[in-house]
């Protein structure tokens, strides 16, 4: 017999070998039948795995994110079958689930089209309907490069090649169809129900390299149920029309030149202004919070990294070169170790304690071409980082002030629905530092938000290799979510530079680094920002609050004097004069999202007042010039502006 304990602390003593589909069963019919894996011991398994030890329980269902994540990855194994159906001479290579869905990269000599996603979606409904068992099979791995090659899949014989010689090889087979895959997976097709559907063709190197085959890659979305999948789709035809891409060229803020400078932002004048006033506004917070704010070089010696454990864990991902005299060295990818330079300049003292260190440090990353995704995914981009140099027993507190501070700083933005995730140590062999620094790092964390009541969910093994992370994920005005700050504690990256305090014993003692970013990147948080507005930006923060337009070329004086009042306090106006009909200035306007627009003619300029158009509404409101200004002035002032 095995004890069994389920969520609700209940214990149950089965038969050694019983499933967890029969525990589901004996709780209750409708838990069966939703049932689409289990939680063994915390590790995610197939309903059907024999339980053989005492375990811990939990039953997997739809409602869970591991369950819908399941759901998505046993319905991109139907995309497969039903594409190898249709196309046989097919080969496919992976599939995984993502957010909101999941792709499948393909090697087939034919183009996909969206013309072929009626065809696959009808026979992915098909293989739905045929109820077809999920079942795992292990297999010796000579026997599973054999079987591939055989099939003539020959990238899953390269991928079997490339794992440990004492990897466990698991296959899953549904129907006619086997795949190589850990899984877990649901039990059968009709499982995945029919709430899916392609969304669009990319091309993909094959494991993200340049040098290798270009694949293709469908990608699609899966939910639980039609009601979530519409709602989707609805969301993402309203982001199309937010897409900071589009908008970005209505609003003249910016563009990309693939060709000479893949992944970095071209900034136009317009949103030049943008990125310098959320620095500015950064810059102000962080003052008013007690950071100092230094700059450290661009390029440094390659050793930097080597020494930080950087250079093993992403080495592929920097630009590199050799100069004439052999030394190596990079164009940063992060700012870490020039924070670490700075504070080993000088005896400290843990007086001198907390030391909160910020840099607006421009960084370079090679993502893969196929994942650059405007401002959202670049290349070159600048974070508002910041290092803070702490005690250990000054720990709990930074990290409490530093969430406090991030939570503010979200809602001057229009933020107010924010996630926190505490994501806990990679796998030993992607991580520095001992199982005891990580745990005294992860506890440290967990216990500041509960103490403080912060509800926070574990993102597992997601920790930067160096330390555990707080993230915080902001939802935007229609529904998605975005990764952006994050807090990171370190205790490993002090000790490789050893840098150290001098304690109140007269001893020298090691501190703890913290590392923060509130944005994330300036880049990144524009862009959502455009998204999250629809473009409609606050008027402290618009590239250009206001527009002057005179009806006809007689009043272009008046249109200057109303232009130069605005000056004089600090908001920036612009004329437009050109020899245009008003509603088609309006129009132009609109379109570039200027907030105001201000319409003056031969009533106004007898008056001294002028009518005011506001963006998306079709109203508009006439008042004196002094009491506009004086308006326009208080709607312009930048939130938590400390002189």
């Amino acid at each position: 017999m095995v004890k069994i304990k389920l969520p609700d602390g209940s214990i149950l003593e089965e038969k050694e070998g019983v499933s967890g589909l029969e525990i589901a069963q004996k709780i209750s019919p409708n838990l069966a039948k939703a049932a689409l894996a289990v939680k063994l011991d915390d590790k995610l398994q197939d309903l059907t795995t024999p339980i053989t030890t005492d375990s811990t329980l939990t039953i997997i269902t739809v409602k869970d994110k591991d369950g819908l994540n399941i759901l998505r990855h046993s319905c991109a194994h139907i995309m497969a079958e039903a594409v190898q159906e249709i196309w046989p001479d097919t080969q496919v290579t992976i599939g995984p689930a993502i957010d909101n869905g999941f792709y499948y990269d393909f090697a087939r000599k034919e183009p996909f089209t969206t013309d072929d996603f009626a065809k696959i979606e009808a026979k992915m409904h098909e293989i739905v309907k045929r109820d077809e068992k999920i079942e795992r099979i292990v297999m010796p791995r000579n026997e599973a490069i054999k079987f591939f090659k055989d099939k003539g899949e020959h990238y899953k014989v390269e991928i079997i090649e490339d794992l440990p010689e004492d990897e466990v090889i698991t296959l899953y087979r549904q129907g006619n169809y086997t795949d190589l895959c850990r899984g877990p997976h649901v039990p059968s097709t009709s499982k995945v129900g029919d709430a899916f559907k392609l969304m669009k063709v990319a091309g993909a190197y094959w494991r993200g390299d340049a040098k290798n085959a270009m694949l293709q890659r469908l990608y699609a979305t899966a939910w639980g149920n039609k009601k979530d999948l519409d709602a989707y789709i609805t969301m993402m035809e309203e982001a199309a029309k937010r897409d900071h891409r589009k908008l970005g060229k209505e609003m003249d803020l910016f563009h990309f030149e693939p060709e000479y400078a893949p992944g970095a932002v071209f900034w136009h004048d317009k949103g030049f202004r943008v990125y310098r006033k959320l620095i500015e506004y950064m810059r102000n917070r962080q003052e008013h919070n007690g950071y100092c704010e230094i700059e450290t070089p661009r390029v440094m010696n390659r050793v930097l990294w080597e020494t930080s454990g950087h250079w093993d864990k992403y080495g592929a991902h920097n630009y590199s070169g050799e100069m004439e005299d052999g030394s190596m060295f990079c164009v940063k990818p992060m700012n870490c170790p020039g924070g670490l330079l700075v504070y080993k300049q000088g005896i400290k003292s843990y007086r001198d304690l907390p030391l909160r260190m910020a840099e607006f440090g421009k960084v370079n990353r090679y993502e893969a071409s196929g994942a650059l995704m405007g401002l959202m995914r670049v290349r070159e981009f600048t974070q508002d980082d910041a290092h803070i140099f702490c005690t250990p027993e000054q720990m709990e507190d930074e990290c409490i002030d530093t969430m406090k501070l991030i939570f503010d700083i979200y809602k001057d933005f229009g933020f107010d629905n924010v996630k926190i995730y505490l994501s806990t140590r990679p796998d030993s062999i992607y991580r520095i530092g001992s199982d005891e620094i990580w745990d005294l790092c992860e506890n440290s964390l967990a216990h500041a938000l509960e103490k403080h009541g912060y509800a926070y969910e574990i993102n597992p093994g997601e920790g930067a290799f160096y330390g555990p992370k707080l993230e915080f994920i902001l939802k935007d005005a229609i529904g998605r979510e975005w990764q952006c700050g994050t807090i990171q504690v370190d205790m490993n990256l002090p000790e490789r530079f050893d840098i150290s305090y001098i304690g109140e014993d007269g001893e020298k003692h090691r501190p703890v680094m913290l590392h923060r970013a509130l944005f994330g990147s300036i880049e990144r948080f524009l862009g959502i920002l455009i998204e999250h507005h629809a473009g409609k930006l606050p008027l402290w923060l618009s590239p250009l609050p206001v527009v002057v337009a005179p009806i006809v070329s007689e009043f272009d004086g008046y249109a200057e004097e109303v232009a130069a009042e605005l000056d004089k306090v600090g908001i920036r106006a612009e004329t437009d004069l050109r020899n245009e009909k008003i509603n088609y200035k309006v129009r132009e306007h609109s379109l570039a999202k200027v907030p105001v627009i201000v319409v003056v003619g031969a009533k106004e300029k007898e008056n001294r007042s002028v009518t005011v158009r506001r963006l998306g509404s079709e109203k508009q409101e006439t008042m004196t010039l002094d009491a506009f200004v004086k308006q326009m002035q208080k709607e312009s002032e930048m939130p938590h502006r400390f002189e």
